[in-house]
């Protein structure tokens, strides 16, 4: 297990490369500022360097919200998205992530798509990011890295890419819900009821949405990855 000052690379860091990414970014961004305490720790639970895309999220940024908070990147913690690459996906004292064992959660959004780097877990390559879409239930591989994940969000059609999931003034909903938080929507997405003309909306905590899901999946026995 590599200690702190081996994770650290001041001199080939990946920041200013991502800092130029979020600097000209398409879609509307919010670098979230980092605690270098909580940062220590999520880099060193994830074990990875700040020359790789991750490492340099987690140690420089409490986090990433795109889209006035619709799309959330995990960084290392803030009052507005108090959930962080460590906490999140649950790791233990031999640094294991828990909460997805192969997989590594590191970004969501507001109405309950969770994103995740594959470690074992998913059929298709180790690194590449797959995303739990919440009109399916299914893990859907994006055949991108997490460089390229966050390019996209930077730079991608997000409003292309999430229609058929945001309503009238979504905005309005979004700005009221914390990075802890999402919006559930009843009957659930992945029912695809087009008799429901207006869906009730709820703000709650991501978690709920999280295992809503997974029981879900289980149910349907949607068991592939």
């Amino acid at each position: 297990m590599r200690p702190l000052d081996e994770l650290i690379n001041k001199k080939d860091s990946a920041w200013p490369l991502i800092q130029k990414w979020l600097s000209k970014a398409r879609n509307k961004v919010e670098v979230l500022p980092v605690s270098k305490h909580q940062a220590d720790k999520v880099l060193c639970d994830l074990q990875v360097t700040t020359r790789s895309s991750l490492g340099t999220v987690a140690y420089h940024t409490g986090g990433i919200l795109f889209d006035n908070g619709w799309l959330r990147f995990l960084g290392s913690g803030h009052n507005l998205l108090p959930r962080n690459l460590s906490t999140w996906n649950q790791f233990d004292t031999q640094r294991k992530a828990r909460k997805l064992d192969g997989g590594l959660l590191i970004a969501d959004d507001v109405v309950g798509g969770f994103f995740a780097l594959n470690r074992g877990l998913f059929d298709g390559k180790i690194g590449d990011v797959f995303y739990l879409a919440p009109d399916t239930l299914e893990w859907e591989w994006l055949e991108m890295g997490y460089s390229e994940f966050l390019y996209w969000a930077c730079t991608g059609k997000l409003e292309q890419f999430y229609e058929t999931f945001r309503w009238n003034r979504w905005e309005e909903g979004v700005k009221q819900t914390n990075g802890n938080h999402g919006i559930l929507i009843y009957p659930h997405i992945w029912t695809r009821s087009e008799e429901v003309i207006n869906p009730a909306r709820s703000i709650v905590p991501i978690e709920e949405i999280w295992n809503i899901n997974m029981m879900y999946r289980e149910k349907f026995g949607c068991c592939s990855y």
